[in-house]
């Protein structure tokens, strides 16, 4: 998949998005990025056990498992955002609250295994959604969390994301992890 979509400028996302907009732009291929980073996911994380997913760097941190569940949580919120945005819905999307999302999941439950592979499970589903979108509709905009954003801001944002974690698990967690 490669579609070379622009950058989106500030006023296409909320000020709290800039670095995960700044994270997207930083790829070559934002398009290409957004199936890149599945394998990415599965090179950093298949190797631990479960009980390795479940270290926390501190106490009131989240751990692997986790932030691999909120990873997945946000992915959904920001398609569901894009699918209503780029089908020119003008209803205003509410905002969610993720620690509360991560608290109610429980999702040192989980298998680890499980929750990457629903990430890209989610991920391919987003793709061909991406694929099928028209010029048009990547520039259309819309209201989520009381901001405007464009259809290609989510975008950045869902590259942005993941690249924002997977920068966190490579310096504060798997370090560690990986001795456990």
């Amino acid at each position: 998949m490669s579609n070379q979509l622009s950058p989106p400028a500030a006023d296409e996302y909320a000020p709290f998005y800039a670095d995960y907009v700044q994270r997207a732009a930083q790829r070559n291929d934002v398009t290409m990025a957004l199936a890149d980073q599945i394998g990415e996911l599965h090179a950093a994380l298949d190797s631990l056990s479960d009980p390795q997913a479940c270290f926390k760097p501190g106490p009131a941190e989240w751990s692997i498992k986790e932030v691999m569940g909120h990873m997945n949580d946000v992915e959904r919120v920001f398609a569901y955002r894009l699918l209503r945005i780029s089908r020119n819905d003008p209803t205003p999307l509410p905002g969610f609250e993720q620690e509360d999302f991560v608290h109610a999941a429980g999702y040192d439950r989980y298998a680890l295994r499980d929750l990457v592979n629903e990430f890209e499970l989610l991920r391919q589903a987003n793709i061909i959604l991406i694929q099928h979108l028209t010029e048009e509709a990547f520039e259309r905009r819309g209201t989520a969390s009381g901001y405007t954003v464009s259809a290609r801001a989510l975008i950045y944002m869902m590259v942005g994301h993941v690249d924002h974690h997977m920068a966190s698990l490579q310096e504060k967690y798997l370090p560690v992890a990986v001795s456990l």
